[in-house]
């Protein structure tokens, strides 16, 4: 990343418990970008936000510090993001914005118009796509052929967080997203089924995903589990691939006899996803590049969500 004379200035826009992440991650690249506001409604989050990062400044609004930025990073739940996010855009600003990137497919589509007539950089908080393992997908090519079924669990203990939304937008997203990102199409079709348990939101959802290419998957996802689990499993003619994002291995067992191991596992770099996120944000702007993680990825995850959750509603196949 070159130095720039004039740094990047950011405003963080929500403190809650991952805004507390993003504020500190937006101080860690001092030679290209200053956090210079943090902006929180609640009292309690503009006293922590003081205490935590005594050189910004602390507001309650994004209009009053609008016209002193270059970039805003959007951390609020998610029914805030579009007004937000639309509101930065209109006055010419950088966005990073945390998953979804809207609540709805409309917004989304309503967004992917502003931007055209505000050509700035507007990425969306995918963090999973950061796993190193994939990076090393080439070496396992021969599982990523069709026809292979693919399993995604993520699912945890009930931690009381997030309850404002249900467990698809808040934990199947990451998975939506990486099943597009890793197998490079979307779904034609979903069969969703979803139980509330502990909240007016479902809380656990279950879908299964045919492709043009044969690849059939299953995802799972719920946040009232007896343990956590965090792993991609897929299996074809070359055998069982399964990597666990928890504990950063991957396992693989062949499908043709290749040594008195039947089970290889290997371990991968544990990484900052989130520090990744934004030296990539802050990258984009200062060189002029198009984000890691674009509004077209976003939109596509959204459009999932809303299948999925269509189906798990009207308990019935739902084509994409």
């Amino acid at each position: 990343m070159r130095i720039f004379v004039s740094k990047i200035r950011v405003a963080v826009i929500g403190y809650g418990h991952l805004g507390k992440w993003h504020a500190q991650k937006a101080e860690s690249f001092p030679e290209v970008a200053e956090l210079k506001y943090i902006v929180e409604k609640f009292p309690a989050g503009q006293e922590a936000a003081k205490k935590a990062h005594p050189n910004a400044i602390i507001v309650d609004d994004i209009s009053k510090c609008i016209n002193d930025i270059d970039a805003g990073v959007v951390v609020t739940p998610t029914s805030f993001h579009y007004e937000i996010v639309e509101y930065l855009l209109k006055h010419n600003k950088h966005v990073f914005c945390e998953k979804p990137v809207t609540e709805t497919t409309e917004q989304a589509l309503r967004l992917q118009e502003l931007l055209k007539a505000h050509p700035v950089i507007l990425q969306v908080g995918h963090s999973e796509r950061f796993h190193q393992a994939w990076e090393r997908k080439n070496e396992y090519k021969h599982f990523f052929d069709a026809p292979a079924h693919i399993t995604l669990r993520r699912v945890a203990p009930f931690k009381g967080r997030a309850t404002d939304v249900d467990v698809v937008q808040d934990l199947m997203i990451h998975d939506l997203d990486l099943l597009v990102y890793l197998f490079g199409e979307t779904p034609v079709s979903v069969e969703a089924m979803g139980f509330k348990m502990r909240t007016s939101h479902y809380d656990y959802v279950t879908a299964n995903f045919k492709f043009k290419s044969g690849n059939r998957a299953t995802i799972t996802v719920g946040r009232n589990q007896t343990k956590e689990v965090r792993e991609l499993e897929i299996s074809n003619h070359a055998g069982t691939l399964l990597v666990d994002l928890m504990r950063n291995e991957i396992s693989e067992a062949l499908g043709k006899e290749a040594g008195p191991e039947f089970v290889n596992t290997a371990n991968y770099e544990k990484r900052d996803h989130l520090l990744l996120e934004h030296k990539n944000f802050y990258h984009s702007i200062a060189n002029k590049k198009a984000p890691i993680i674009s509004l077209e990825d976003g939109l596509t995850a959204v459009r999932l969500i809303d299948k999925v959750l269509e189906s798990a509603r009207k308990n019935i196949e739902v084509m994409l």
